[in-house]
């Protein structure tokens, strides 16, 4: 695990390798434990490492070819590097050492781009061919690992790294902000686009590659989720995950360091430890709300039947919000998803005892867990009336006052396509477009950002259609995005075996009808774990990482924080201040809920504030 960035000269002379030192500071997190630098007349390469596999100096980045000729940076795990180190030993080649970074290089050497469909992972690297005038840049199948690029300067430089912030150093670097991302951002609640919020700075798709010669760029994909259910029973596809979860956990420990778990109350994080049987393992809650917000003692709970070490910590609201700069400074991008908070406190948690923790990632999105997955009975039966009437049903509740009856008859006149677009949903459309100032509505709708993805799975069953939505946009977006980011704010290394590929070539042979009913989620993943685990942890409905964010937002203290900021001059550059005034008093004196509303606005605010400092002025607007 580690970070790297690099640079493609552009037409400016600069110091090459002095830059790089100073692109390099900024991620020191994502690698303490050294450094490496590589510099010819074309490209200049930066990389910071965090040693778990062969601590030794000799596999060290940037990593050579013996003639010099290819030069790789990398970061990530490749799972099947022994294996693949045996078959190039075949083929004749020879290893200096025992880590996967080689095994990636010669791989490159011998097989060249077809290297990406053996690897087993999660990668983002980038490989520059001397020879052949090549850069060759790419990213897992998942989006496990971050991976930004731009032209965003002065003189073509072309940029790429693990995060954008390493770029702000780079003396071409030409820092805008994106005005087409905040519209989107306020539905979702994280960055859905490929163009970051900073414009011009785009993140390579999951499964594609870069390649870069001659000053012309070319963007492949390399992998595609495919579903390709099978007409076996229940009791064969149940044994198959059992098989698969086993082996990846198993291939997901290899390491040269000690490796723990987080563990919550439910059946994803809970599978995964029994599996793994870590030393220790790591939870957190919140202070003072313990029988709302907390799992800690779900996990004690089974650490204790299992034999484990259990650390937990409960989090305070002051810690939040105090922490909240940091948070949004490491994520790049402003994202207002709750669960990164309790996230970054029990990465910091894990920091202090271990380098490399498994998590449950990617068990919902894979074997169908989310609520909004299961078929509807009333929805079902609904929608047996003919469209024309529902319809004009939900023409007559959409001027009507919001509530779960107008909502029913409104999404009642919707495809999944029209209703559905992931996990979040915070800002409706039409309320962001009101708070927001013109100038930012130029940015994406929903459907613009969804619909490429539902053209692609069209004839699948709403849940299928679902799974692969939340696959492509959900998932590397704000969950592995969010996971990456918190984990290495502490110099922890995240893996999660529920993302590989031999277990989703598993999940993806799997009938609808054994991943959710009217009354369950994940049928055929419960059944597999219910064979390690204990009844109560195994048909566990899931619960997340809930934070009591909406009643800190009613407390004085927090309240006047989030007022401070939103009185600020700068916000009249986005907002209309009096609607977003008019929210947060709304959900301070308890008229409505609107917490969702204010918070994602609000880290917007912090978030500004880390990257635009400039543009902060700090004048109060008169209230």
């Amino acid at each position: 695990m580690c970070g790297f960035v690099g640079f493609i000269h552009g037409s400016q002379p600069i110091q090459y390798k002095e830059t790089i030192e100073q692109m390099l500071k900024t991620i020191i997190h994502r690698g303490p434990n050294s450094d490496g630098i590589y510099s010819d007349d074309r490209v200049t390469l930066g990389f910071r490492r965090l040693s778990i596999l062969d601590l030794s100096s000799a596999a060290s980045q940037p990593f050579s070819s013996e003639d010099g000729d290819v030069v790789l940076v990398f970061n990530g795990e490749i799972y099947n590097f022994r294996e693949l180190r045996e078959e190039l030993t075949h083929y004749g080649y020879t290893f200096n050492t025992s880590s996967d970074t080689e095994v990636l290089l010669k791989g490159y050497l011998h097989y060249g781009l077809k290297i990406l469909q053996k690897l087993r992972g999660m990668f983002a690297f980038c490989i520059w061919d001397k020879k052949r005038d090549i850069q060759f840049i790419a990213r897992d199948p998942f989006g496990i690992k971050p991976l930004y690029y731009t032209q965003q300067t002065t003189d073509q430089s072309l940029l790429f790294g693990s995060e954008i912030k390493s770029f702000l150093s780079h003396p071409t670097f030409k820092k805008e902000l994106n005005e087409k991302a905040l519209r989107p951002y306020l539905t979702f609640q994280y960055p859905a686009m490929d163009e970051t919020f900073f414009k011009g700075v785009y993140k390579l798709t999951p499964g594609s590659y870069m390649l870069i010669q001659n000053g012309n760029i070319q963007i492949k994909s390399y992998w595609s989720h495919q579903f390709m259910t099978s007409t076996d029973p229940l009791t064969t596809h149940v044994q198959n995950i059992k098989e698969v979860i086993q082996n990846s956990v198993e291939a997901h420990t290899v390491s040269d360091v000690k490796v723990g778990s987080f563990l919550s109350g439910g059946v994803d994080s809970s599978y995964i430890a029994k599996l793994l049987q870590p030393d220790i393992t790591y939870s957190v809650g919140f202070k003072g709300y313990e029988s709302m917000f907390d799992e800690t003692s779900l996990a004690k709970a089974l650490s204790e039947e299992l034999q484990f070490e259990n650390k937990h910590k409960h989090i305070t609201a002051d810690e939040v919000f105090e922490a909240l700069p940091k948070i949004q400074w490491h994520m790049d991008e402003p994202d207002s998803n709750l669960s990164s908070l309790p996230l970054y406190f029990l990465a910091e948690l894990a920091s202090k005892d271990v380098t490399v923790v498994l998590s449950g990632e990617g068990a919902d999105e894979l074997f169908g867990g989310y609520e909004w997955y299961k078929p509807s009975v009333k929805m079902n039966k609904y929608t047996k009336i003919p469209a024309p009437v529902r319809q004009m049903l939900a023409a007559i509740a959409k001027p009507l006052p919001k509530n779960r009856y107008t909502n029913f008859l409104n999404n009642g006149a919707k495809s999944i396509e029209e209703r559905f677009i992931g996990h979040a949903f915070v800002w409706r459309e039409d309320d962001a477009l009101a708070l927001l100032n013109e100038k930012y509505h130029k940015g994406p709708s929903v459907w613009d950002i969804v619909k490429p993805y539902y053209d692609k799975i069209q004839g699948a069953d709403d849940a299928t259609k679902m799974q692969y939505l939340d696959l492509h946009v959900w998932l590397p977006s704000q969950i592995l995005l969010k996971a990456d980011k918190m984990s290495m704010a502490h110099s922890l290394e995240l893996r999660v075996p529920f993302l590989d590929k031999e277990v989703f070539n598993v999940a993806s042979s799997i009938p609808t009808d054994y991943k959710v009913t009217t009354a369950d989620t994940k049928i055929a993943l419960r059944k597999a774990a219910l064979e390690e685990l204990p009844e109560d942890w195994a048909k566990r409905k899931k619960l997340g990482f809930p934070v009591p964010m909406r009643h800190w937002l009613r407390e004085e203290k927090y309240f006047q924080m989030v007022l401070h900021t939103f009185k600020k001059a700068y916000i009249h550059e986005f907002f209309d201040q009096q609607l977003l005034l008019h929210y947060l008093d709304a959900h301070y004196e308890k008229k409505a809920d609107y917490g969702r509303y204010v918070w994602t606005v609000y880290v917007f605010c912090i978030w500004y504030e880390q990257y635009f400092p400039e543009k902060c002025v700090e004048l109060d607007w008169p209230y």
